[in-house]
């Protein structure tokens, strides 16, 4: 090859680095992408925790059914009149 090729083709080589492999080459696009794909997972999973407590923080608030149900199952109470039978819990 001639000098003036040679030039050429180590100037393309040149500005094609970056593009690979600099700051926004395509390697560190791809990385960026598992993590944003993670994120995405991960804020699904807690999109979906927090939408059970709020369905159980409205049920708190108005209805009684649940307030005597936290009542019964955390505290152990019971209603007058009624007997408590508390059964081993099997591991």
């Amino acid at each position: 090859m001639k000098w003036p090729a040679l030039i050429l083709v180590a100037l393309l080589g040149v500005l094609q680095y970056p593009l690979w492999f600099g700051k926004g080459g395509w390697t560190r696009v791809r990385e960026l992408d598992q993590q944003v794909q993670s994120q995405r997972e991960s804020n699904a999973k807690l999109e979906a925790r927090n939408a059970g407590l709020e369905a159980e923080v409205r049920d708190l608030k108005t209805g009684y059914e649940a307030i005597e149900e936290r009542a019964r199952y955390d505290l152990g109470l019971v209603k007058p009149n009624e007997t408590y039978v508390q059964l081993p819990q099997q591991k």
